[in-house]
């Protein structure tokens, strides 16, 4: 396909060079960026996705944390969920923009490779991937929950408000938790196939996906961990309302909404063309 401009009469060399470089960025090359960060995730070493996974865990508890204390300054109003809910952006501002290894992100980028090379050497390094960084990030959230439930950490109306937004992560139904959060893995699926070409507005696009996650209150495993977690350390929950309430049916929904279904519509239409590219 020739590039933008490229065969206009109307444009000189100069011109023709300004609009090539203003075109859209194409499927293809955007699949092309992502399967990079794929591979470059498959080769990283145990302990650099250890600790990339552990640096996220913490970071996204800053979404459960913004999030409450944007609740607790605002009065009790039905529009309160709808400016608290751009807290909950912030943590993901900070585990992607900083590139630490968010699961839900991972399950997106390291799955590009196994769909491309299709066999089983790279489907165990994906599963490698998505085990250490699942565990890592798990982990993390419980460090930062164990933390925030600790007494006179923040102030009595903050600690209120995080009860209140963490109470919906185990309220709903096995089936319930998992096909909300099989919208969350889809949400986060698209914004990492927006991004390469966002340039400027990858900030904006990060927060606009993440902010509808939390006012429809749609299950994510990393940020929803910190949530339930608070609740089991402050009395509101046991482990297994955690396991069998929380981690399955969100898990289940995220890596499908994320992984099979973004991974498998994205990739799916450019099959023809990557085989013929090899």
């Amino acid at each position: 396909m020739a590039d933008a401009g490229e065969s206009s009469p109307h444009l000189d060399q100069r011109e023709q060079r300004q609009a090539a470089a203003g075109a859209p960025i194409g499927a293809l090359v955007i699949h092309e960026i992502i399967r990079d960060q794929g591979e470059e995730e498959l080769e990283r070493s145990f302990n650099g996705l250890v600790w990339s996974g552990i640096a996220a865990g913490l970071s996204i508890g800053f979404s459960f944390l913004t999030q409450a204390t944007l609740q607790a300054h605002l009065p009790d109003a039905p529009w309160r969920p709808l400016v608290s809910g751009f807290g909950y952006s912030v943590g993901f501002l900070i585990v992607i923009l900083g590139r630490q290894q968010l699961f839900t992100e991972t399950t997106l980028t390291a799955l590009i490779p196994a769909l491309t090379r299709r066999n089983l050497h790279t489907v165990l390094q994906t599963l490698r991937v998505w085990t250490i960084v699942l565990t890592a990030n798990i982990g993390a959230t419980w460090v930062f929950a164990g933390i925030a439930a600790q007494p006179n950490i923040f102030p009595d109306p903050t600690v209120q408000a995080m009860q209140d937004v963490a109470a919906h992560t185990l309220e709903g139904s096995f089936w319930h938790t998992m096909l909300t959060a099989g919208a969350a893995g889809w949400l986060i699926g698209l914004m990492v196939w927006l991004l390469p070409s966002a340039d400027a507005s990858r900030a904006l696009i990060i927060i606009l996906l993440t902010y509808v996650i939390a006012i429809c209150q749609f299950p994510h495993i990393i940020a929803g961990s910190v949530e339930a977690a608070f609740r089991v350390f402050t009395g509101h929950a046991t482990v297994a309302d955690y396991v069998v309430r929380f981690l399955i049916p969100t898990f289940l929904g995220n890596a499908v909404g994320g992984a099979i279904l973004a991974a498998l519509l994205n990739h799916a239409p450019l099959a023809t063309e990557l085989t013929e590219t090899k």
